[in-house]
């Protein structure tokens, strides 16, 4: 195996994009890894290679540099209807499955996790136009995320190649697509508008969270997305996956990413041709009993997330109308229950219906109620979470979290300009509440007013730069401020509002 650059400094890169990146380029992959790294170099305006490599090691990289060079290192190649035996187990198995599943609810959530130009969830989109009738009936949420801004702006103005028709069926291009110049073809609008192409990182960004929209899904791809990353990351992500999909949910990947040692999690459900894998209950997946060449990786161990900063006014004096419905101190338990604990536990493991199980009871603190709705969220119970978020609300009529959680809930179930007013409720109670901005300025979006969503994301930078950068947020399960600054950033510029 022959090298341009020198095998050291090959070495020392693959070392340091695993550390830095949690990307994998063993040394079968370091002719990948020398092309690629040449093609960021470009992008980062360096003639020669060797100094960009000592560039990137021995200085900070801001995070959209490390997104940039992502970019780069992991491959963008795809086409429409890749990989065509999944869509024909898609067509045929899949949603005619959960269209008889959801007949009565018209609701469908899902997510291509690493979307690169498109091409997948727009396949997705068209396969979804194909089995269902009268979709315009539907509740269709089909989630497409990327670490690229620049990609995803690519992938939402939907103008492609001829090179992105290779292999694909001849009846795609001519039923879907209209020619433009240049011998390139435009996507019909039907098929267009439903996707929504969003900034996320697999890496480092938390999920399954309504913060965005990768709870409670039906189905998620992540096709070559995988492959890429080191062990950890790997087990760290897979887990993020399967904890975003409902009970029953199905999972695609690529062929050469299929193996029982990757997804332990998952019971795999051969089909014609390939192999998917579902999430099931324990109990229905030790029905298989599945075997194991090497044991599976030990379970990442819970730990309870750290307790976030946050500054709200609650010391402010009450109106005397509304004094008395402020919340008891002695209900507020000064350290974790221990069957709260262990309900977190379950939750973080995805077992939502655990959660549920255990919750059920007219004895429940507010904090364990709202990770009660969660749970329901997160189980596609919108219906019922709806319920028990109103019910909660009465009675707590002065959290803001409950009218943020309320919010998420209601824009999942298309019903966005009540997720407006829930949001505005929340503001007013706790003016920085940063994630209800966030929020707002999403459902602005949606609702086409990108005046009103500018405003609020430029609200969110103007909160978070009072923060400092590894202060947790309120409500973010985590998202230091930033982190969430960046993410802002990135959505602004996909969304092209800067």
């Amino acid at each position: 195996m022959k090298f341009s650059l020198p095998e050291n400094t090959l070495l020392q890169l693959s070392e340091f994009i695993a550390s830095n990146l949690a990307l994998n380029f063993p040394k079968e992959r370091w002719n990948d890894l020398e092309r690629n790294i040449v093609s960021a170099s470009n992008e980062f305006g360096y003639k020669e290679v060797e100094s960009f490599i000592q560039r990137i090691m021995s200085s900070p990289l801001t995070h959209e540099h490390i997104e940039i060079l992502t970019a780069h290192l992991t491959n963008n190649e795809t086409y429409f209807w890749r990989e065509h035996k999944t869509f024909e187990v898609l067509e045929q198995k899949i949603l005619p499955e959960l269209i008889q599943i959801r007949k009565e609810e018209k609701r469908i959530r899902i997510w291509s996790a690493g979307c690169s130009t498109g091409e997948e969830p727009y396949s997705i989109a068209i396969a979804l136009n194909r089995s269902i009738p009268n979709i315009k009936d539907w509740n269709i949420t089909i989630l497409a995320t990327d670490i690229s801004p620049r990609i995803l702006r690519k992938a939402t103005a939907g103008i492609y190649s001829q090179w992105s028709f290779r292999n694909s069926p001849q009846w795609l291009k001519e039923n879907y697509f209209l020619p433009t110049d240049n011998n390139k073809f435009e996507l019909i609008p039907r098929i267009k508008d439903i996707v929504k192409f969003e900034y996320l990182n697999l890496a480092d960004d938390v999920f399954p969270s309504p913060l965005n929209n990768t709870n409670a899904m039906d189905i998620i791809f992540c096709r070559n997305v995988l492959m890429y990353f080191t062990q950890d990351r790997f087990r760290q992500v897979s887990r993020g996956l399967y904890n975003s999909l409902v009970q029953g949910g199905y999972f695609v990947v690529s062929a050469s990413e299929l193996s029982t040692q990757n997804f332990p999690e998952f019971m795999p459900v051969n089909v014609p041709g390939m192999v998917i894998y579902q999430k099931t209950s324990k109990k229905m997946k030790d029905r298989y009993k599945l075997t194991f060449v090497d044991p599976p990786p030990e379970p990442i161990p819970f730990q309870i997330p750290p307790k976030p900063f946050h500054t709200i006014e609650w010391m402010k004096p009450q109106p005397t109308e509304v004094a008395n419905e402020i919340a008891n101190p002695e209900e507020i338990p000064k350290q974790i229950d221990p069957i709260y604990q262990e309900t977190l536990k379950s939750f973080a493991q995805g077992d939502y219906a655990e959660v549920i199980d255990k919750l059920q009871n007219d004895e429940q603190t507010v904090d364990e109620r709202i990770l009660l709705i969660r749970a329901l969220a997160n189980q596609g119970k919108l219906i019922e979470a709806l319920k028990t978020c109103e019910d909660t609300i009465t009675k707590n009529k002065l959290d803001p979290r409950l009218y943020y959680l309320y919010a998420t809930i209601l824009q999942e179930n298309n019903q966005l300009n009540e997720a407006v007013a829930s949001l505005k409720r929340a503001i007013y109670l706790d003016t920085n509440f940063v994630l209800s901005y966030y929020l707002l300025g999403n459902v602005y979006q949606r609702l086409g007013d990108v005046k009103s969503a500018k405003k609020s994301y430029e609200i969110v930078l103007s909160l978070l730069n009072k923060c400092s950068k590894d202060e947790i947020l309120f409500e973010s399960e985590g998202l230091t401020a930033g982190r969430f600054k960046e993410i802002i950033k990135a959505t602004m510029q996909t969304r092209e509002l800067v």
